[in-house]
C-alpha cells in the first residue's frame, strides 16, 4: 500500500471566492483527507476572514464524495463534549461516514482566552483533556450518557442514530506527553505529532527524526500498557512545523525524500498545507499539486508476507 497523503485547507477563504473550489480540487487530486484547524482565530490570521470548521466542513461534505475531512485538530479549548458529539454525529451524517475527528488538549493561543477565561496551565489543559475524550467517546457510541466530572457534566445527553461509522467516527489523538499518548492508545485510531516544537527554530531535520522516533516509542509503550498493539494505530505527522518547514514542498524529488525518511520510522500519514500566498504555508501550486498526484505512487510500502 501507498503511505497516504493529505492535507489541511486553512478556513480563511470566503466559500464562493476560493474555499469550495480548494476541497472540491483536493478531491480531485486524490488526497486521502482534507482537514482543516478548528480554531476561532488563528496566529498571523487573527486580523482577516476565519470561518467555523464544523459548518466548513458541511460545506465541504456537500461538493465532495469520496475525500474523508477531519479537524486537525479540535480541542477542549472552546468546545464541550455534549455539543461537540451533537455537531460530530450530524457531520458524519451529512457526509456519509467521511469524517475523523483530530483531538488534542489545546494551546495558549487566542482560542484559550476568547470566552473571557484565563490561559488553563498545562496541567489543567491535560486534566480538561483527560475528561474530555472519555467522554466524547462515550457520547459518540451510546444513545443516552450521564455523566459528573470535575470539568465536564452531562444529564441524559441523548445522540440518536449515533454515527454512519461504527462504533464512531475515528479519533486521530495529538499528543506527546504521556497522559495524552496514554489516550491515544486507549481512545485513538489514529495519533497526530507535528513533531518537536523545540527543535522548530534551531535544530535540524536529523534532530527532529530522532524526537519524533523518540515519541513514537514512547506511542508504543502507551499502547502496551493498555495491551494494545501500536500497530492498530494509524501515525499522522502534520508538516510545517519541523526545521524542515516548507523545504518538502519545494520540488517532487524533495517531498518523497522527506516523506520516505517519517515513512521508516512507521508514520502512515503525511498531512501537507494547503498553498497559501504571503505566508508560512506559500508554497508553489504546480509543485504542490505534481506532490499530490505523484508522490504516493513512489512512496509504496513493500509488499506484505
Amino acid at each position: 500500500m501507498s503511505l497516504r497523503l493529505s492535507t489541511v485547507i486553512l478556513p480563511y477563504l470566503r466559500w464562493h471566492e476560493g474555499g469550495r473550489s480548494a476541497w472540491q480540487r483536493a478531491e480531485e487530486l486524490g488526497f486521502h483527507t482534507a482537514y482543516t484547524y478548528d480554531h476561532l482565530s488563528w496566529r498571523s490570521f487573527r486580523d482577516g476572514p476565519w470561518f467555523g470548521a464544523v459548518p466548513t466542513l458541511t460545506a465541504a461534505a456537500a461538493v465532495t464524495e469520496r475525500l474523508r475531512l477531519g479537524t486537525l485538530v479540535t480541542s477542549p479549548n472552546f468546545r464541550h463534549p455534549v455539543t461537540l458529539a451533537k455537531e460530530l454525529i450530524s457531520l458524519d451524517d451529512i457526509s456519509g461516514g467521511r469524517i475523523t475527528l483530530g483531538i488534542g488538549a489545546g494551546g495558549t493561543g487566542f482560542d484559550a482566552t476568547a470566552l473571557g477565561q484565563e490561559p488553563w496551565t498545562p496541567r489543567e489543559r491535560a486534566d480538561r483533556f483527560g475528561e474530555f475524550v472519555p467522554l466524547l467517546d462515550r457520547l459518540l457510541t451510546e444513545d443516552s450518557v450521564s455523566y459528573e466530572g470535575t470539568h465536564y457534566s452531562a444529564l441524559e445527553a441523548r445522540n440518536i442514530p449515533g454515527c454512519v461509522q461504527r462504533p464512531r467516527l475515528p479519533f486521530a489523538v495529538a499528543a506527546t506527553g504521556p497522559r495524552g499518548l496514554k489516550l491515544a492508545a486507549r481512545h485513538g485510531q489514529a495519533w497526530v505529532t507535528t513533531g518537536d516544537p523545540k527543535l522548530f527554530e534551531t535544530g535540524t531535520p536529523e534532530e527532529s527524526v530522532q524526537a519524533l522516533r523518540a515519541q513514537a516509542e514512547k506511542l508504543a509503550e502507551a499502547c502496551a500498557a493498555v495491551g494494545r498493539d501500536v500497530t492498530e494505530l494509524d501515525k499522522i505527522l502534520l508538516t510545517g512545523f519541523t526545521p524542515d518547514r516548507g523545504r518538502p514542498l519545494e520540488s517532487l524529488d524533495a517531498f518523497v525524500d522527506f516523506a520516505g525518511r517519517h515513512r521508516e520510522l512507521g508514520f502512515t500519514d503525511i498531512v501537507i498545507h494547503w498553498p497559501i500566498p504571503d505566508s508560512d504555508f506559500a508554497s508553489d501550486v504546480k509543485v504542490f499539486e505534481r506532490i499530490a498526484m505523484e508522490a504516493p505512487a513512489q512512496l509504496r510500502w513493500p509488499a506484505r508476507v
